[in-house]
């Protein structure tokens, strides 16, 4: 689950404020996007860390045309995290994720 805290810490992490629509430069998308890298190799320590950078940057550009650029950070976490946790969730002997 994403926290309202978490998205917003990332967007004052890249230099956005909520409800900014501007065009999101190259090194705040950088700044996006190696937040959520960091964040999501915490939770998915199996994946390698190229992996997780570059589901973590097919999100980023399927969303990157949108026109409310302040739920990037939110909406690519939450589209990569559910891609990460099919690929690297298994379930246990019990049943159990």
């Amino acid at each position: 689950m994403i926290h309202a805290a978490s998205g917003s810490a990332a967007l004052v992490d890249a230099g956005l404020a909520p409800g900014d629509t501007g065009r999101v430069s190259e090194a705040d998308k950088e700044t996006i996007v190696s937040a959520v890298v960091d964040r999501l190799s915490a939770r998915f320590p199996e994946a390698p860390r190229p992996h997780i950078a570059g589901v973590v940057g097919e999100e980023y550009e399927s969303l990157a045309g949108g026109r409310i650029r302040s739920f990037i950070p939110t909406l690519i976490e939450h589209g990569a995290r559910n891609r990460l946790h099919r690929e690297y969730s298994f379930e246990s002997p019990d049943g159990h994720s």
